[in-house]
Formats: C-alpha cells, structure tokens, sequence
C-alpha cells in the first residue's frame, strides 16, 4: 500500500514539474511577442549556419554571423540565447539602422564534447518574420595527436 502511494506521489509531481516548466517556457515566448516590438521590420541573414569542419577536443571555435536590416525601423535584437553553456552568443548592443549589417558572435568551447556537434542560438528581435536560428556545426576529435 505504502509503495503504491509512494508511486502515485511521484508520478503526480513529475507532472506538476513538466506542467511548470512547459508553462514557463511559453509565457516567456508569449511575453518576448507581447512586450515590445510594435515597430517591426525585416532581417536578411547573411550567414545562419557555419560549418568549422575537424577541431580538437578542447579547441574553441568563434563565429561572427552576419545580417542586414532590410526594413524601414531600426532592428532591435533583444536577445541571443544558445542551447547549452558550452556555447557564448553575443549580440548588438545598439539597434541596428536601416541597411545597415549587424553581428551576433558565437563562441563554442569544445572541451569534454566528441563526435557529430550541432549547437544552436535562438535570437529574439523586432523582426518579421522571425529570426532563424543559428548553428554552428562540425566534429570534435580527439585531443591533439
């Protein structure tokens, strides 16, 4: 008697916390779409994916990703966020002007990764449609032969 209970309290709070988390997760969205932007305008990527071939197990690889504002209002980038902490987004301070290009650097550090990589950056903007999301990929070998 005592397990069963025991399971049933645990299957209902590992509900509860899915529930949490997946409620979070889109009132952040909702929130990001809801707060801000009301003057939207449109992005050109110029580079969404990069490809860094063979590194080391160990070796950073940084990425400049480009793209040009080709609406009328300045492009607001609120924020760039990467899938994991091996992986560092920086984005623009400043909005960036009509026709002008912009940078998000990509910073993945390789350490304790090995084989096939694909790493992602996720950019929340004033543009429409959406930013794409940015990869970076390649293989991480062993350490220095």
């Amino acid at each position: 008697m005592a397990r069963s209970i025991f399971v049933i309290v645990s299957f209902l709070t590992l509900i509860s916390c899915e529930f949490r988390n997946t409620k979070g997760s889109h009132n952040l969205q909702s929130s990001a779409a809801a707060s801000g932007f009301k003057d939207s305008t449109s992005v050109q990527m110029i580079d969404s994916v990069y490809n860094f071939g063979k590194i080391a197990e160990g070796d950073k690889v940084e990425y400049n990703f480009r793209f040009r504002n080709m609406g009328k209002n300045p492009l607001i980038i609120a924020s760039a966020v990467p899938g994991c902490g091996c992986t560092i987004a920086d984005k623009p301070d400043a909005p960036v002007s009509p026709g002008q290009i912009g940078i998000i650097k990509v910073v993945f550090n390789s350490k304790g990764k090995m084989g096939d990589i694909t790493k992602e950056v996720t950019v929340t903007s004033n543009a429409y449609p959406s930013f794409p999301q940015l990869l970076i990929k390649g293989e991480v070998t062993k350490e220095h032969e």
